[in-house]
């Protein structure tokens, strides 16, 4: 069973989200809304299908990364998210709340060894990408 099949965002702390994406918009250049910034590019065993990595600054007082200590989370794409969260029950993995279903994906958060937060996204590109389009519009 395929398990991680990428990057799907960043997600990190600062203390003024929207000075960080203005310098990162600035300075190297990302397209930035009021979500962060969309990575588009395209899969490469099907290369006519897209797929999205989120970049992400949070306010230093979101509670978003919790129960981590750390300033940021990753997220991964994963496919069958419902059979990982299984094998993860079996194995003893820290899991924080139920798989939630978006028309663009579902999606589930875990610790890993160290407390980090990590955020698990089985993607529906095709809806995600009419996000990120309109968005850009």
């Amino acid at each position: 069973m395929k398990k991680v099949t990428g990057i799907g965002g960043i997600f990190f702390k600062c203390k003024n989200p929207e000075k960080m994406k203005e310098w990162y918009n600035k300075n190297l250049g990302l397209q930035t809304d009021e979500y962060g910034s969309s990575f588009e590019w395209r899969l490469g065993d099907d290369p006519t299908k897209k797929g999205f990595t989120q970049w992400s600054p949070f306010p230093e007082t979101t509670k978003y990364i919790e129960p981590s200590v750390k300033d940021f989370m990753i997220n991964y794409r994963v496919e069958n998210i419902e059979a990982l969260v299984e094998e993860f029950k079996k194995d003893g993995v820290t899991i924080l709340d139920e798989i939630e279903t978006y028309d663009y994906g579902k999606f589930v958060h875990i610790l890993d060894i160290e407390g980090n937060k990590i955020e698990l996204w089985e993607p529906v590109d095709t809806e995600y990408d009419k996000i990120v389009d309109g968005r850009t519009k």
